[in-house]
């Protein structure tokens, strides 16, 4: 499967993002009111500046405490980006989640930023795939 038949399987196609001077606290309340784990962080909402990960914010605070939320989000984000394209299969985009060790992937088309897939909305839809075929070869032993 492609990932351009991921981000179509998408139950919400919405990707959030914040400005780079935004402040950690006013990303991480979007992250908790919209139940998701990263946001993009974006001058425009297309050109790709960076992403800021629940887990970013987590090790920060780990590190220098609460104040860390009066910060810009410059300052937390990763903004060396591994990203994909529409073209890109599950299978290498699992793969790049995986060795990367990061959950969320940019997926990007003449240098704009078309949606985000998350490692759950892959697995899902390997897994819908994986369905699909066990049915099509139960289909076929079984003569329909």
């Amino acid at each position: 499967m492609l990932v351009k038949q991921i981000l179509g399987s998408k139950a919400s196609q919405g990707m959030f993002w914040v400005k780079p001077e935004a402040l950690v606290s006013e990303a991480a309340r979007i992250m908790s009111e919209n139940r998701i784990g990263t946001v993009v962080v974006s001058q425009d909402g297309k050109a790709l500046t960076g992403i800021l990960s629940e887990r970013d914010i987590v090790r920060q605070i780990g590190k220098t405490g609460a104040t860390c939320l009066d910060s810009a989000v410059s300052t937390l984000m990763t903004s060396k980006i591994t990203t994909c394209t529409g073209d890109d299969s599950d299978v290498q985009v699992m793969q790049t989640m995986t060795d990367g060790r990061f959950r969320h992937l940019p997926v990007m088309e003449n240098d704009a930023m078309i949606g985000l897939i998350s490692i759950g909305d892959v697995v899902k839809a390997r897994l819908s795939e994986l369905a699909m075929e066990k049915s099509a070869l139960e289909g076929m032993i079984m003569g329909h």
